[in-house]
């Protein structure tokens, strides 16, 4: 069943006039504009974190959007008596990107030493990376491109123009709540099409 951005009561306060624990009990509820107001609040922090990780912008981009599939998916496992929003947030982000970095050394590490039994093969450990991290962000690319055009034009935006949904919604004139449920849609969609990629770490 598709989230649905309707509040539950009317007389409900909106997503931007709540704290973070009321969001994240409102995500509970499957209140779609909930997780967009939480990532608008904390995607530029959880997107430098992942960089300064990863050092690469796009691995960085796909550890944001997992990093809230994860929100939306297991915001009933949030214990506001162990931890803030923030630092939960964060150790999902960085949990992410230190898989990520561990999946690309053992690649590496796979790789040198098949060399090291064939030394006569001239493809470089750098250039086999090259190749695979080229062929992932093809895969992304594919994938974003089947997305309508509404859906697709805010998610590059955000993930390659750095733009936060507000930013966006000025950019583009599109209302902000219609800018949010654009947002998640589209990242639903790519979590499914992209499912044997990450699923392992969803």
């Amino acid at each position: 069943m598709q989230p649905s951005i309707t509040s539950h009561n009317a007389g409900s306060n909106s997503p931007t006039q709540l704290d973070d624990k009321e969001l994240m009990r409102a995500i509970v509820d499957r209140r779609q504009e909930a997780v967009a107001e939480l990532y608008d609040r904390y995607s530029g922090m959880l997107t430098a974190l992942a960089y300064r990780v990863l050092g690469n912008s796009q691995d960085a981009e796909e550890i944001l959007q997992e990093t809230f599939l994860q929100v939306w998916n297991q915001a009933a496992r949030y214990d506001p008596k162990r931890s803030s929003v923030s630092t939960w947030l964060v150790l999902i982000g960085r949990s992410r990107a230190i898989d990520r970095l561990r999946s690309r050394q053992v690649q590496m590490r796979t790789v040198t030493a098949a060399q090291q039994e064939n030394p006569s093969s001239h493809t470089s450990p750098t250039g086999v990376g090259n190749v695979l991290l080229q062929e992932r962000r093809q895969r992304l690319g594919q994938e974003m491109a089947r997305l309508p055009a509404e859906q697709r034009q805010v998610l590059e935006l955000a993930f390659y123009g750095g733009r936060t949904q507000s930013e966006i919604a000025s950019q583009t004139g599109i209302p902000l709540g219609t800018v949010k449920t654009r947002t998640l849609l589209a990242m639903k969609k790519m979590r499914k099409a992209l499912q044997e990629e990450i699923g392992d770490l969803l």
